[in-house]
């Protein structure tokens, strides 16, 4: 089998790098086209050994993605399209049937219940999406709070499939003596209390409460990993608290990739570093970084992570969730920094979700959704009757209008 995935851009972000972790655990062929944005993660893939084209797409408008996209899909004669992300969606499953790919499978990474990818959801945006699942054979929900949100928006539930998202639980195993490196290239004391969030910093994330709490506590240190839009108001409010120089922003860090002797420590290096890991947001599809955290052995407090509340509290002693205001927070952080806690053993939540067994049921959706379409295209043998029936209506494929984003 060969597959082709339609992702919308390739920067930093949690989708784009779970591409690329299931990339390297698929027993298939694979290459990626990007539609917009062949960023760092384009750059990780195309050195793991698969090919990334560059769709080049000028905007949301921009029709001439469609028939681009259908011939680079011809050309490939790829067996089954695997959509990512939700411009990449609408686009990608149209071009694969104009292309005569019947077999196209669609991953919904980002679906909250009133916001998709950080935008407003609006009944445009809903019937084009809703117009255009009916042209794939499976919508795979990375939790089970997006399943649900996937069948309140409309999707029937039989062709939704719940696959989590997965990480490499090695990957983010804690080392002490990295973790001595890590705090003097960053300039932390080796005895701080540090306390870490991981994301893109935009609005939803509220990683203004973060910053908030630790500015309330004179000896916490707040190590915020990530870039986005937020960065200079969240410099400025550290400013405003006096806490400027307790508060490192390191920007965005890739962690598919391992640690090295770089200038700049990965993810995993960094998650070594911290001493408590805070996820603010109050509205999440999966909670990825909660999972690395856990794998790297920190305690961790969450406001919502779909990840962990829809499992029991047992498989994840070390997380607890906590109220999204600022003064529980400041609570909860400074029990944690009397505490001191040593390195967690991993969890059974992190087991629960390794990247294999998300591979091996993505594979098996695959195989399905392939041998379905395969069924449905094959010619049926001539049936003598006394009549004759008429002929299915062909199935309409046309080309999408410009969605909200």
């Amino acid at each position: 089998m060969k597959a082709l995935h339609v992702i919308t851009g390739l920067g930093v972000g949690g989708a784009e790098q779970q591409l690329r972790l299931l990339l390297r655990h698929l027993p298939v062929g694979c290459d990626v086209v990007t539609l917009t944005n062949p960023g760092p993660v384009a750059v990780g893939i195309r050195g793991d050994g698969h090919r990334v084209a560059h769709l080049g797409m000028s905007g949301n408008r921009d029709l001439s993605a469609l028939p681009r996209l259908v011939r680079l899909i011809r050309a490939g004669h790829y067996d089954l399209v695997h959509t990512h992300l939700y411009r990449a969606c609408v686009y990608g499953r149209a071009a694969a049937r104009l292309a005569g790919v019947r077999a196209v499978v669609a991953t919904e990474h980002s679906l909250g219940d009133a916001k998709i990818e950080g935008r407003p959801l609006t009944a445009s945006a809903r019937g084009l999406y809703l117009a255009t699942e009916r042209l794939g054979g499976a919508t795979v929900a990375v939790s089970a709070t997006v399943a649900r949100r996937l069948r309140d928006w409309g999707v029937p539930a039989p062709r939704i499939e719940l696959i989590p998202n997965g990480i490499e639980p090695a990957r983010f195993r804690f080392h002490p003596g990295l973790r001595r490196q890590t705090r003097a290239r960053l300039g932390l004391p080796q005895d701080a209390f540090v306390v870490g969030g991981v994301g893109r910093l935009v609005p939803g994330k509220r990683f203004d409460v973060l910053v908030r709490a630790v500015a309330a506590l004179p000896d916490a240190r707040l190590l915020l990993v990530g870039d986005g839009p937020r960065r200079l108001a969240l410099r400025r409010l550290a400013e405003r608290l006096g806490a400027a120089d307790r508060v490192l922003l390191t920007g965005e860090r890739d962690g598919a990739v391992a640690d090295t002797a770089g200038d700049e420590p990965g993810l995993p290096a960094l998650l070594g570093a911290m001493d408590v890991f805070v996820s603010p947001s109050h509205e999440e599809a999966f909670g990825l970084a909660a999972l690395e955290a856990l794998a790297a052995g920190l305690p961790v407090r969450h406001v919502t992570c779909p990840a962990l509340d829809e499992l029991p509290p047992t498989a994840a002693p070390g997380a607890r969730r906590i109220g999204p205001g600022v003064p529980e927070l400041v609570a909860e952080l400074r029990a944690l920094r009397a505490a001191r806690l040593p390195r967690q053993p991993v969890p059974a939540a992190v087991r629960r979700y390794d990247i294999t067994r998300s591979a091996d049921r993505l594979m098996s959706l695959y195989e399905s959704v392939h041998a379905r379409a395969a069924a449905a295209s094959a010619p049926t043998a001539p049936v003598a009757s006394a009549a004759p029936v008429a002929s299915a209506a062909p199935v309409a494929t046309a080309a999408p209008v410009a969605s909200e984003r």
